[in-house]
């Protein structure tokens, strides 16, 4: 080998170990700016309130404002757009829930996709979705609702927090289930649709218990079941789907964390331990739990696989049961 030929590949190699050397200043640099956290919901629902409570803490352990930006439409496809363009920096941040998995099944024209534009960061809380009626509805259990239902085809309206939405999923099952025609009313997120349940502009309502638990507890909303296979500890009395009249039904839904694809490995590590510590916290734990929440924080490669096993789950699902926008 020439001289000349041994000093280019010397260089290259002092390059490439210099540039690995500077990995971890990077790590320990990031955040040095105000974080972006886009929420693809519009304040008030289960979403923002879960983003909220962690995002407290979160900046106490990243050093740095995390700015919750609110982006309602389209069952949360309006704002994971945005978050799936952003630049792979670490500075945009997206907090969703698991109808980030259901929305390819509903939306076939989305302008992202789910799994190659994103990185999963951590699981946050797992929860159901609860159905609620307004007080002056004349039910107090899922049979008498059925009848009701059935009595009034077509003439009876559901509230959820928009297309592809797992409240969505949880009302169309019910349906499909019962043999009921409920009508499906999408809105841009739960504090919305809560409101105008509230106010009787809606009888019915499937949304997450974070969005409904202090109107169940103050009584302006009556819950009538929860669509996991367990009860939630924060509403024991309220029976599950499954066992007040559908054995087989279980519609579960999460909250998670995830970056653009591409964002730097140590980034992503850098918001997973911070998301960790956060759901470590007492004071956290405590708030997440008052919201009927689990905590059930995950490693992004979990996430990831999680992602991919919903999406095909939920087409299945999505075609099986005829359910359109």
């Amino acid at each position: 080998m020439d001289a000349t030929r041994r000093r280019m590949l010397a260089g290259i190699a002092a390059g490439s170990s210099a540039a690995a050397l500077s990995l971890p200043a990077q790590a320990q640099d990031y955040p040095s700016k105000p974080i972006r956290l886009i929420v693809p919901y519009p304040p008030g629902g289960g979403t923002d309130i879960i983003a909220r409570i962690l995002q407290e803490r979160m900046v106490r352990l990243l050093g740095q404002p995390m700015v919750i930006e609110n982006r309602g439409g389209a069952g949360g496809a309006v704002g994971t757009e945005m978050a799936a363009k952003a630049p792979a920096d670490g500075y945009t941040v997206l907090f969703t829930l698991s109808s980030h998995t259901i929305n390819p099944a509903i939306f076939p024209r989305l302008n992202y996709d789910v799994e190659k534009d994103f990185l999963g960061v951590s699981k946050v809380v797992s929860l159901p979705q609860i159905l609620v009626a307004h007080p002056g509805l004349p039910v107090s259990n899922l049979q008498e609702l059925v009848a009701m239902a059935r009595s009034k085809p077509g003439a009876m309206n559901y509230a959820s927090v928009g297309n592809g939405s797992p409240g969505h999923i949880a009302g169309e099952l019910f349906k499909l289930k019962t043999g009921t025609d409920l009508v499906h009313i999408p809105y841009k997120g739960g504090g919305p649709a809560v409101t105008d349940v509230m106010a009787g502009q809606v009888p019915l309502l499937w949304v997450s218990i974070p969005a409904a638990a202090s109107y169940v507890k103050s009584g302006k909303l009556k819950a009538l079941a929860v669509s996991t296979l367990q009860r939630s500890s924060s509403f024991p009395d309220v029976p599950t789907v499954a066992e007040a009249l559908i054995p087989d039904f279980e519609v579960d839904s999460w909250y998670a964390m995830f970056v653009p694809a591409s964002s730097p490995p140590d980034v992503v590590r850098r918001l997973h331990e911070a998301v960790l510590k956060a759901l470590e916290a007492p004071d956290v734990r405590e708030k997440l739990l008052q919201q009927g929440s689990e905590v059930a924080g995950s490693s992004p490669g979990d996430l990831d696989r999680t992602v991919k096993a919903e999406v095909a789950k939920w087409k299945q699902l999505v075609q099986a049961a005829n359910i359109k926008m």
